[in-house]
């Protein structure tokens, strides 16, 4: 009696020892050549990240260009890129995941400065159409625009709003962005502080009771302005926009000699000042195939000067 019970005892403890570790076995429980496995997967993610990482660039003070926006950065999202390629246990970059990373200085943060252009490392160009005359050559131009579905910024004087509230509604309504161009067109280098303030302001009124929006960019007419200019744009919560490359086509050039000029100006940031005139309309289309085929997207003011990446 007492030697089978003993036995019981051991056959007991045995199965107590035994048996979880062979169910462990056959549950699946990770081993250590699997934990190996995975380690190698997140090394190798880990590598990729060292070797990818872009730094953010601050916005600045530009000696000539003024206030140039920042731009983010680029990281390896490492722990979102290891969970996307766990199930296989294998790399590939296809499956990694990036995240943007902020600059530590803003286009805010600079104060009142003019700006010329966007960031020279960030592959878009604009364009800033300034309207206060030539009707006859806009509804083509939004249909070059549509066309090629581009977005792009329009500079209204505030007195060819008031006279023309309806191809001012068909501009905002083709989904393309509003700015301030003054409302009659002066010489605001040579205005007091007070006549600016009511050239900005009325013409942002005109604007907000016509199209219920309010600008955020601001023109100078002719690109005459001086410290008070900017100082009053930005008190009105607008940043003092100006151009890099001029089309110069309200002298009425050939419109290939002047896309030919333009396009071999072009470069990262590039904002491209025009007006609804003859040449513009004519070369417009071939302007826009032209910069795309240099590898560069076409947007808004605004989109030009986010962080936001283009890649």
């Amino acid at each position: 009696m007492i030697r089978k019970f003993f036995l019981r005892m051991i056959i007991l403890l045995l199965g107590i020892f035994i048996i979880p570790y062979n169910a462990s076995a056959d549950y699946g429980v990770t081993t250590s050549a699997k934990i190996n496995e995975e380690n190698q997967l997140y090394r190798e993610i880990k590598m990729y990240s060292d070797q990818h990482n872009i730094k953010p660039i601050d916005a600045r003070v530009d000696r000539i260009w003024k206030a140039i926006p920042g731009y983010n950065g680029l990281s390896v999202d490492i722990e979102a890129s290891y969970k996307k390629m766990k199930a296989s246990g294998v790399f590939n970059k296809n499956d990694i995941v990036f995240k943007e990373i902020s600059p530590n200085v803003h286009l805010d943060s600079l104060g009142p400065h003019p700006i010329y252009r966007g960031n020279p490392e960030k592959p878009m160009v604009a364009f800033l159409i300034n309207v206060a005359w030539g009707n006859e050559y806009i509804p083509g131009m939004l249909d070059v625009l549509n066309k090629h579905q581009i977005k792009t910024t329009f500079f209204f004087d505030g007195s060819w709003v008031k006279k023309n509230p309806g191809l001012a509604k068909s501009i905002k309504d083709a989904g393309h962005e509003i700015g301030n161009h003054a409302y009659s067109h002066p010489n605001l280098q040579q205005r007091s502080e007070a006549e600016t303030v009511m050239e900005l302001k009325k013409t942002n009124d005109v604007i907000r009771e016509t199209l219920g929006i309010t600008p955020v960019w601001f023109a100078p007419p002719s690109g005459s302005f001086n410290q008070v200019t900017i100082q009053v744009a930005k008190r009105l919560n607008m940043k003092t926009i100006l151009w890099t490359v001029d089309t110069v086509d309200w002298k009425k050039p050939p419109a290939s000699e002047m896309v030919r000029r333009v396009v071999s100006k072009v470069e990262n940031g590039t904002m491209i000042l025009m007006h609804p005139t003859k040449p513009t309309a004519e070369g417009l289309e071939t302007m826009i195939t032209e910069i795309k085929a240099k590898g560069y997207k076409l947007g808004t003011v605004s989109e030009l000067m986010s962080e936001k990446r283009v890649d």
